[in-house]
C-alpha cells in the first residue's frame, strides 16, 4: 500500500448476476479513481445452509428483511469462475484486485490467484480459524469491525501476528446498510490506531462522501466504499453504494483533503513573507516636528507591515522625533 490513502471500490453484489456489469464495474473503478477493486468470494453453501425457519430469516430493520440468509447468498454471490477474468482485467487497467474470503476454500482458491491481500468482512471477525489461514499465507490484512468487540479485535489482531504476520490495517465499520451518520463514531479512528498500534481506515455504508473525507484527516490509510454502474438497475448492495459520478467526487475530495493535511509547518515561506507586508506595525499617522513626543495620537500600529513591531509600542511613548516626519512614515530606530 502507498503513503497516499488507499481507495477500494467494493463490487460486491453489485454486478447483479452479470459478467459483464461486474467488468465494466472495474473499468468504472479505475475511471473513478481508485486504487482497488474489492471482491467477496463465497458461495451460499460456505457461508450457510439452505434452513427456512426463523433463525435464518433476516428480520433486522435491513433492506433484505423478509428473505432466508441462504437465498440472498444465493442471488448475490460473485460466481468463482469469473474470479479469473475480474482479476485480469484489474490488472489490464492498473488496479490492485483482492477479495474477502469466507471459508478456507476461498483462501485457496484466491491463492491460485495470487491475491495480493485478504480481506476479513466484519461479521466474520471472530472466525479465529479463517483469520489463521489467511494470515498464514503472509499477505496483508484488512479486518473491519463492524460487530466487533474490543476483545474480537485484540484477538483478530493477535491472530495475525503470532503468524508472523504484522502487515494489518483494521477498519472502522458500522453494520447497518445504510449506516446513520450518528452512528460512524470516527473519531474511534485515531484510538483504534493509538490502542492497537497498527495502520486504521474505514469501510463506509454511510450515504454520500463525507465519511471518507472526514476519516481521510483523522488518520485514515484505508478507505473502502461499495461501488456501482447504475443504481437505478438494482442490486442486492444498490441502495447504498457511490456511482461513478459519486465515486468520482469522493476520490477527488479524499485527495484534496490529503493535500489541504499537508504536514506539521511552521516555515516562513516566500507566500507568507509577502503576506506578512499586509500585517500590523508602527505607523506615523500625523506630520510631526523635531522634539514633538511620540503619543498615541502621533504613532499607531496599522496595516501595512514595514514599520516597528507593534509589542514596542507602549517602550516609544514619551520619546522624542528626532526631525520632521510626514504622516504615513513607518516608525524605525531612526525616528526617534
Amino acid at each position: 500500500m502507498k503513503n497516499k490513502t488507499f481507495i477500494i471500490a467494493e463490487l460486491s453484489a453489485n454486478h447483479n448476476g452479470d459478467l459483464k456489469v461486474a467488468l465494466e464495474t472495474v473499468r468504472a473503478a479505475k475511471r473513478s479513481g481508485a486504487d482497488a477493486i474489492k471482491l467477496q468470494t463465497y458461495t451460499a453453501e460456505t457461508l450457510t445452509i439452505d434452513c427456512k425457519n426463523d433463525y435464518f430469516k433476516i428480520n433486522h430493520g435491513t433492506a433484505w428483511d423478509g428473505e432466508y440468509l441462504y437465498d440472498l447468498y444465493k442471488r448475490a454471490f460473485t460466481p468463482w469462475e469469473w474470479h479469473k477474468e475480474i482479476f485480469k482485467v484489474a490488472k489490464e487497467e492498473g488496479l490492485v484486485c483482492f477479495s474477502s474470503p469466507f471459508d478456507t476454500t476461498a483462501v485457496d482458491f484466491l491463492e491460485e490467484l495470487e491475491t495480493p491481500i485478504y480481506k476479513i468482512a466484519s461479521f466474520e471477525i471472530q472466525d479465529i480459524p479463517l483469520i489463521e489461514y489467511a494470515a498464514s499465507k503472509g499477505k496483508p490484512m484488512i479486518i473491519s469491525t463492524g460487530i466487533a468487540e474490543i476483545d474480537d479485535i485484540e484477538l483478530a489482531i493477535e491472530t495475525c501476528k503470532n503468524l508472523d504476520n504484522n502487515d494489518i490495517t483494521i477498519l472502522k465499520c458500522t453494520s447497518a446498510y445504510p449506516a446513520d451518520p450518528a452512528d460512524a463514531n470516527l473519531l474511534t479512528i485515531p484510538d483504534l490506531k493509538k490502542r492497537f498500534g497498527v495502520k486504521v481506515g474505514l469501510s463506509d455504508h454511510t450515504m454520500g462522501i463525507e465519511g471518507p473525507v472526514v476519516a481521510t484527516c483523522l488518520g485514515s490509510s484505508v478507505i473502502e466504499k461499495h461501488f456501482i454502474l447504475n443504481k437505478e438497475v438494482g442490486g442486492a448492495d444498490a441502495h447504498f453504494s457511490l456511482d461513478e459520478k459519486e465515486f468520482t467526487e469522493m476520490v477527488k475530495a479524499v485527495r484534496k483533503a490529503e493535500l489541504m493535511m499537508g504536514n506539521v509547518n511552521y516555515a516562513m515561506t516566500e507566500k507568507k513573507k509577502k503576506s506578512r507586508q499586509f500585517s500590523r506595525s508602527l505607523f506615523i499617522v500625523k506630520d510631526v516636528k523635531a522634539g514633538d513626543k511620540i503619543t498615541l495620537e502621533n504613532v499607531r500600529s496599522i496595516r501595512p507591515g514595514y514599520g516597528m513591531h507593534p509589542k514596542f509600542l507602549n517602550n516609544l511613548l514619551g520619546k522624542v522625533f528626532q526631525r520632521d516626519f510626514p504622516k504615513g512614515t513607518p516608525m524605525s530606530d531612526k525616528c526617534y
